[in-house]
């Protein structure tokens, strides 16, 4: 890591970049080829997803969550909808707990393949981000066959969901995990060992884990650091209690604890996580009625509620308050990315100038959640 000196000068990457991965700006200080800071300006894609939500009805607020993590579209209606059960005190059916958890942990897959592939790309390897992309495709060809969307869902309803699985859909599942598990040691060959991509992302970015704590930084990027925080497992929702899983965190192998490439290996390992419980999942799946608990009018009673849950970016949030009406009073998204964002120019002070956008594309951020 450089020392920084002198004079300096302030340049901007993006907002129209294709690695700032998203609408973002990134004002960058430099000292040469020294980084001496990074101030990322955001706002170019101010959606005004939460004002738009105190302005439409429960079950319409569902297609709103889609559209903040595009590439995690199932976790983000999974997040929502059991905040407002929990508002609601309703209990779903357990047949429709175990397809979530199927559809969300698939959904995990998916997002860490365009994590992990665009971060290839970002480093300088193409051939990892064709063969991720892929496999993510196949993924999203299930979703195709379940619900009829390839990236924004609105599947995972209150009180339910919009379709059970379709005749023989859990073979299908179980035909792509077959093909998809060897995928991983191909993956590591051609990416994770290789000399080159060590070399550009081994301590480098290294984020300590009193700094990940002390930002707010949560999933992956959290873990990476080395604690070892989960909410399917330290705060469960749902039924993740009933499934045995670990919880991957970052340990050096190749560099320093919390940089680039643990945060990269962490998701590696994830995905091979998520095949467990999806097996776990449908090897469980009860029979029932996946409608039977959708209220014919959603009108939660006055009060409150904070609900959080594990998306593949981290600790997603929401807070509700509702006045006993059909549309919420407020409505407040707590983004994982947004934290992940913030602490760009704590970790990148130092480091050079190729570096910026490596240690941006291993923090996984999705500006539609963080512009949301």
């Amino acid at each position: 890591m450089g020392i920084v000196h002198g004079d300096l000068m302030t340049l901007n990457i993006g907002p129209q970049h294709p690695s700032t991965h998203g609408v973002l700006r990134l004002k960058v200080k430099t000292d040469g080829e020294i980084i001496a800071d990074v101030e990322p300006v955001i706002g170019y894609l101010h959606r005004c997803f939460e004002k738009h939500c105190e302005n439409v009805t429960y079950d319409q607020v569902i297609p709103y969550t889609d559209r903040c993590d595009y590439i995690a579209a199932m976790n983000n209606n999974f997040g929502y909808a059991v905040a407002v059960e929990e508002l609601m005190d309703l209990k779903v059916p357990e047949r429709v707990e175990y397809i979530r958890v199927i559809v969300s942990e698939l959904n995990r897959i998916a997002s860490h393949l365009l994590a992990l592939g665009t971060f290839g790309l970002d480093v300088g390897a193409f051939t990892p981000f064709l063969y991720m992309f892929r496999d993510r495709e196949r993924i999203l060809d299930l979703f195709e066959v379940l619900c009829g969307a390839r990236l924004l869902y609105n599947y995972i309803w209150v009180g339910g969901l919009s379709h059970d699985f379709p005749n023989g859909f859990e073979e299908k599942i179980i035909d792509f995990l077959d093909y998809f598990e060897p995928q991983l040691d191909e993956y590591n060959n051609i990416l994770t060992f290789n000399k080159i991509f060590i070399e550009r992302t081994a301590d480098v970015g290294v984020m300590p884990a009193e700094v990940a704590i002390s930002y707010g930084v949560s999933g992956p990027n959290l873990r990476g650091s080395g604690v070892k925080w989960d909410l399917r497992k330290d705060d469960p929702y749902s039924i993740y209690d009933k499934f045995d899983f670990n919880i991957p965190v970052g340990t050096g192998t190749v560099g320093t604890i919390g940089d680039c490439w643990d945060r990269y290996y962490v998701r590696m390992l994830e995905m091979s996580e998520s095949i467990n419980i999806v097996r776990q999942a449908i090897k469980a799946l009860p029979s029932g009625d996946v409608h039977q608990a959708l209220p014919k009018k959603i009108r939660p009673p006055k009060g409150s509620v904070y609900k959080r849950t594990e998306s593949p970016r981290g600790d997603l949030g929401y807070y509700i308050e509702s006045d006993g009406s059909p549309i919420p009073y407020r409505l407040k998204m707590r983004s994982p990315a947004f934290t992940a964002l913030s602490v760009m120019g704590e970790i990148s002070s130092g480091w050079m100038m190729s570096d910026v956008l490596a240690i941006l594309g291993s923090l996984d951020i999705v500006l539609g959640e963080i512009d949301r």
